[in-house]
């Protein structure tokens, strides 16, 4: 990884009126924990104009370069996940380097015994993960795996700085184990808050109304230059929470501006202890 690519970038700051939402972390498995996102009326608009023929080989594309770089995550704990008593949590990771590192939501691995990712979709690879870096105040942790025998492709990240109300968003991911999923949506607002799964706030949030479910968490929101400007990690529960909350119209994903400074600190955590 190279030293240019970790270099932190500076999310944008909004403010004005804030209202409250009730949020779920988007990892299945019996009960799930709720929590309050502060909604800014600050963001800007947009519009792309595309035609479907366009919009639909973007789409393709997109899919075809990234996909690869997209894994499915089993976590499994003997008192279950970290926002219910399932034995078994599934989600999302993206690689991120040709060593074997795949970065995920830590309330995905929270608490696991045993984490297997798997590689290229049903059939694919597995590997058994090992966590080497958590940052659970963003809700970030970074696996490492054998990355014999294996053909890794890393995404590359991109500037969430550069985002605009109304671009378009593509996401990848594991919902409801259904392996290598993509879904298409925009970019719904920008700069909002979300609360990490130990209370501390993270900030400069992007939502997106790309569908997101239950085993998405930990997967790339992507531009429209297939990059990663995104973790995505939660959903609005129009439902006032509980299990089984699904797809809203409103996710929510961790910047890369953040996530690119975490990860240059939880790579270097993890080559100490390699």
């Amino acid at each position: 990884m190279s030293r240019q690519a970790l270099t932190s970038i500076v999310a944008a700051a909004a403010g004005g009126l804030v209202a409250a939402l009730i949020v779920v972390a988007i990892s299945p498995g019996g009960g799930t924990k709720t929590r309050t996102v502060s909604a800014s009326t600050g963001a800007g608009a947009g519009a792309i104009a595309s035609d479907e023929a366009t919009h639909e080989t973007l789409a393709n594309l997109i899919y075809e370069r990234a996909a690869p770089g997209v894994v499915a995550i089993l976590a499994s704990s003997p008192g279950g996940g970290l926002f219910g008593g399932a034995q078994g949590d599934s989600g999302s990771g993206i690689v991120v380097g040709a060593r074997g590192f795949v970065l995920t939501n830590y309330h995905v691995v929270a608490g696991a015994d045993r984490i297997t990712v798997q590689f290229g979709g049903s059939g694919g690879a597995t590997r058994r993960a090992k966590v080497v870096g958590v940052d659970a105040s963003n809700d970030l942790a970074l696996l490492r795996v054998s990355p014999q025998g294996l053909r890794l492709t890393a995404l590359r990240f991109g500037d969430s700085s550069a985002l605009h109300v109304g671009d378009l968003a593509f996401a990848i991911g594991n919902p409801y184990t259904y392996d290598q999923t993509l879904t298409v949506g925009v970019i719904s607002a920008l700069g909002r808050s979300i609360s990490s799964p130990n209370g501390a706030t993270i900030g400069g949030v992007i939502q997106t109304d790309a569908a997101l479910n239950p085993g998405n968490s930990g997967g790339p929101l992507l531009n429209a230059a297939g990059q990663v400007v995104g973790v995505n990690s939660q959903i609005a529960d129009g439902q006032g929470g509980g299990a089984g909350g699904g797809n809203s119209g409103i996710g929510f994903a961790v910047p890369s501006s953040t996530v690119l400074s975490d990860l240059a600190s939880l790579d270097h955590g993890a080559a100490a202890q390699s």
